[in-house]
């Protein structure tokens, strides 16, 4: 019996990609690998997280056949939010769990359980610029109008995944894993208020995907950071094959 992680399917069965770049390299036929992995690694007492942009379909009419994929992996399947889950209202969570009742779990403004630990999890955001390089590659400012836009989205996230927190606090969980979309902090931050949060209700780890690309890979916290443990587990970075998180 084991935890496993992995982000970032982008799945395409029924809809467009819009990502021409996920054709090729790590991503060719990545949704084979990952199946063939997931039937080699996971058993049916295993629970996979898989942590947002599942698919690229703007409704559910588009994702009947990714969310059929997901259902047929082995395992407990629990999903969060990515930014491109165009399927998945927030405020209509509760609808995603009732249609999906005994075969996959939407995890947003609520929180699961695995052994002793409360898995709580929201979509997260953080500033991704533009930012405005001089000759030398180094980033000497930023579009703050679209920093401020973001800062909105923070707190939104932010106040979502206290209330899923204190929840899990109050019904007496101590052990907790956060799981975010998007990276904890930027590539300008030592900290933001998804790191802080972790730390006040003494998380134990916090796992994070979106990020693609060997040049994108390390823009946020990786390992033990104030004692917490941060991993990246977008499918491209490891090679489709889920992280275990805990046994």
């Amino acid at each position: 019996m084991a935890l496993y992680a992995i982000g970032d399917l982008h799945l395409h069965f029924q809809s467009v990609l819009k990502a021409p770049g996920q054709r090729h390299g790590v991503w060719r036929n990545h949704e084979e690998k990952f199946r063939k992995n997931c039937m080699k690694m996971i058993t049916e007492d295993d629970t996979l997280v898989l942590v947002g942009d599942h698919s690229w379909g703007k409704n559910l009419s588009e994702c009947e056949l990714d969310m059929q994929y997901i259902m047929d992996l082995p395992g407990r399947k629990i999903l969060t939010r990515g930014n491109h889950d165009m399927f998945w209202d927030a405020k209509k969570t509760k609808a995603l769990n009732e249609k999906f009742a005994g075969k996959l779990e939407f995890l947003q403004g609520n929180y699961y359980t695995y052994k002793d630990i409360a898995l709580v999890g929201t979509k997260g955001c953080t500033f991704e610029g533009p930012f405005y390089l001089n000759r030398r590659g180094q980033i000497v400012g930023w579009d703050e109008d679209a920093e401020e836009h973001s800062k909105k989205l923070v707190a939104r996230e932010a106040a979502r995944l206290r209330e899923s927190l204190e929840a899990a606090r109050a019904d007496g969980y101590q052990k907790i894993i956060i799981f975010l979309h998007y990276p904890p902090t930027n590539i300008l931050e030592k900290e933001s208020v998804f790191t802080r949060m972790a730390e006040e209700f003494r998380a134990q780890q916090v796992i994070y995907a979106h990020s693609h690309g060997d040049s994108r890979f390390y823009d946020s916290i990786m390992g033990v950071y104030h004692g917490i443990s941060y991993s990246l587990v977008s499918g491209d970075f490891l090679k489709w094959r889920p992280m275990k998180v805990v046994e």
